[in-house]
């Protein structure tokens, strides 16, 4: 399978879909190099442990699929799912859980639809709403930052042994994310949240403004590959900064944050690069893409506001999911030569 680079009507080269993959995960190294500044190793050990048990599941499929193992490991699909959702997951994670998800990712969100290219939905994001609406404790028990209180960062070896179970009493703090704590803070202006408590930074969360800063680096250098096009991320932070932007009062205790907070907290640049790019689960046409993202922005904030999650891009992306078939119905682009476009085309008109 290759993944063509094209510029209408020319086609300029191609990449494998091992390469497009490769390149995804080079990308991502940024985010993480900052998720490990900030949070410690334990991000590096879900990674670790969910690619052992992604590529495992993979090689189990293919042999009961009788088909050839090393060739479909090789195209780094199941390790970029492994990726995403070791990122996605609380620093050092239990291993069930990390085991749990990336089953989920693998065995039925891509296999159970026939594999890589005919999964509705981002494998990724479906492991981890299976997490969260299962295990929400687990799930929104993250390690403070890098600068809280005498916190102490995990290095590999105490992040490996949180993570199997091995040791329970470590000095570092355990506490919720930002986004939660804003969400939960409703009786406080935005100034007093924001000198109260120690998760907070600048305009966003503490530590969260260089992760989110890491991932928009990473995903500007896919955008420069041409991996994707630039109208669904785009569109999803417009549509996200909009919101924010309409329903931000100036800070009051019902304020819901200024759009710099928004964009940057939570998984809004790992989504808008890394996850709502995904070519087989979004539209197709460039128009669909722009609607698609717009409103993964729209349904994030709106959860994040006012719905029970802290953190709503997961939960948008599968929603919308759902839509791209529609959008792909409705934004087709017009046959060349023809005045209108293929879905109005039914009786084989004359251009």
């Amino acid at each position: 399978m290759s993944l063509q680079r094209i510029t209408s009507p020319h086609a300029r080269g191609s990449l494998t879909t091992a390469q497009v993959m490769q390149r995804v995960l080079l990308a991502t190294l940024p985010g993480i190099a900052a998720l490990t500044w900030h949070f410690g190793f334990g991000s590096i050990i879900n990674i670790l442990l969910a690619s052992i048990f992604a590529l495992s599941f993979e090689a189990l499929v293919m042999q009961l699929r009788k088909r050839p193992i090393g060739f479909y490991l090789k195209d780094y699909s199941a390790l970029v799912t492994a990726v995403l959702l070791g990122i996605a997951l609380p620093p050092a994670a239990p291993w069930w859980l990390i085991l749990i998800g990336a089953g989920f990712a693998i065995l039925i969100a891509k296999h159970l639809y026939g594999g890589l290219g005919y999964n509705p939905f981002n494998p990724a994001m479906v492991g981890y709403v299976v997490l969260l609406i299962s295990f929400p404790v687990a799930m929104t028990s993250w390690l403070a930052p890098f600068g809280i209180a005498d916190n102490q960062l995990l290095n590999p070896l105490e992040a490996l042994q949180k993570s199997l179970g091995l040791r329970e009493q470590f000095d570092a703090i355990s506490m919720a994310t930002t986004l939660d704590v804003f969400k939960q803070s409703n009786s406080l202006l935005v100034n007093e949240l924001w000198q109260q408590s120690p998760l907070f930074g600048g305009f966003g969360g503490k530590g969260w403004e260089w992760i989110n800063l890491g991932f928009l680096i990473g995903g500007l250098y896919l955008l420069q590959q041409r991996i994707f096009t630039w109208h669904a991320p785009i569109g999803m932070l417009i549509g996200l900064g909009t919101m924010a932007l309409f329903f931000y009062d100036g800070g009051s205790a019902s304020s819901g944050g200024s759009p710099l907070m928004h964009l940057f907290s939570g998984a809004t640049m790992l989504g808008a690069f890394f996850i709502v790019t995904d070519p087989v689960t979004s539209a197709v046409s460039n128009r669909g893409r722009l609607i698609y993202g717009a409103m993964i922005g729209v349904i994030t904030y709106i959860i994040r506001t006012w719905g029970n999650y802290p953190d709503g891009v997961a939960f948008a992306v599968l929603l919308m999911n759902f839509a791209a078939p529609m959008l792909d119905q409705y934004t087709q682009p017009k046959t060349y030569g023809h005045k209108i476009n293929n879905k109005k085309n039914n009786g084989g008109e004359n251009p």
